[in-house]
């Protein structure tokens, strides 16, 4: 007999057994009976795959196919995930705060943790026809606007919620643990940078990069609000609907967030998913359209100035991302322009706001 409590394991244990527990772990009651399975996406940290499902006779509400997440196959980016806490976190965020969050996540069917191993599995349903987006291509103007509303309604979901300090695994809070970016360990990792990549790296990235690992408490001097961050919050992570259909905008990767600066995952959008030009000429609707949704959801005594402040400082955290990521995790050809991309754009919107001053 069947389970209903799914155990975690590899994808290569994956049996129908066990995603027929999968699916009767979130209510739907149909038997699995054969499925094929192939990986999709360009995740750094974790390997994700769709399951194809064939039934014994599909009940009504039972999907063609899911997509499960998995610790990355590939061992330097799983031992950065392990490191990091980023598997435990994200099936926390999953299992506790996504109910709350106000923007729209996959279903969760299943999803565990093992807090000695990190070993994890996270079921969600198959997002498709949407697509996933593509930091190297960008968003259009239409998605940016999806995507800043977005982002106001998981910022304003948990708005000065000062609960989330007393999280250990909320990235930023007062009970997290030490973080492992220590001064000493990020300016190790710029110098590693800089030498791999120092025939395709442009000069205003290394003016920013050198200033940058001088400035230790540059994230703490932040004095305003603090809220639910993504802290990944780029194209590669969302998934957009398309003519087919899916939902209009649909954030995943939920490794990252942290109890921090909301403007923040707003500088790192916008920075890294639209052309400079664009995105300059774009910023005054943008930032207006964000602080009109966060008032929309009862966020009040936070202005325009406060605003611009706030998402002035943020480009920091997609250039740091950007090298930091790039030395930590299994190298890859799309890996290294993604990065290289992220570092520039990141140091002309830093330089275009004066956050180096």
């Amino acid at each position: 007999m069947t389970t209903k409590t799914p155990d975690i394991r590899a994808p290569g244990d994956v049996d129908a057994a066990w995603l027929t527990a999968v699916l009767a772990a979130d209510g739907v009651e149909a038997t699995v009976k054969s499925f094929t399975a192939k990986r999709v996406g360009t995740g750094q940290i974790g390997d994700s795959v769709r399951f194809k499902l064939a039934y014994e006779g599909r009940p009504q509400g039972a999907p063609a196919s899911i997509v499960g997440k998995f610790p990355s196959s590939g061992a330097e980016s799983r031992q950065t995930g392990v490191a990091l806490g980023n598997y435990l976190r994200e099936v926390r965020f999953y299992q506790l705060l996504a109910p709350k969050a106000l923007i729209h996540t996959p279903r969760c069917y299943f999803t565990d943790v093992d807090e000695a191993t990190s070993d994890f599995v996270l079921m969600m349903e198959d997002l498709a026809p949407a697509e996933q987006g593509d930091q190297l291509r960008g968003v259009s103007l239409d998605q940016a606007r999806l995507v800043v509303r977005e982002a106001a309604r998981l910022h304003a979901s948990h708005w000065n919620d000062d609960g989330l300090d007393a999280l250990p695994w909320v990235s930023g809070s007062k009970a997290a643990p030490p973080s492992q970016a220590t001064p000493e360990a990020v300016a190790g990792l710029w110098e590693a940078f800089k030498h791999r990549y120092a025939a395709r790296l442009k000069p205003h990235c290394q003016v920013v990069g050198d200033w940058l690992v001088t400035q230790p408490n540059f994230a703490e001097a932040h004095v305003g609000p603090r809220c639910l961050t993504h802290n990944d919050f780029r194209p590669d992570n969302m998934m957009f609907g398309t003519a087919a259909g899916g939902h209009p905008i649909t954030v995943l990767d939920w490794q990252s967030f942290a109890y921090g600066v909301g403007a923040t995952d707003l500088a790192y959008f916008l920075a890294g998913a639209l052309d400079p030009a664009v995105r300059r000429q774009a910023e005054p609707e943008m930032l207006a359209l964000y602080l009109d949704t966060l008032m929309e959801h009862g966020v009040s005594g936070y202005g325009m100035d406060d605003l611009k402040r706030d998402y002035g400082r943020g480009g920091y955290l997609l250039f740091l991302t950007a090298f930091f990521a790039a030395m930590i995790v299994t190298q890859t050809d799309r890996g290294d322009a993604m990065f290289l991309q992220m570092l520039e754009s990141a140091a002309t919107h830093m330089l275009d706001h004066g956050a180096t001053a």
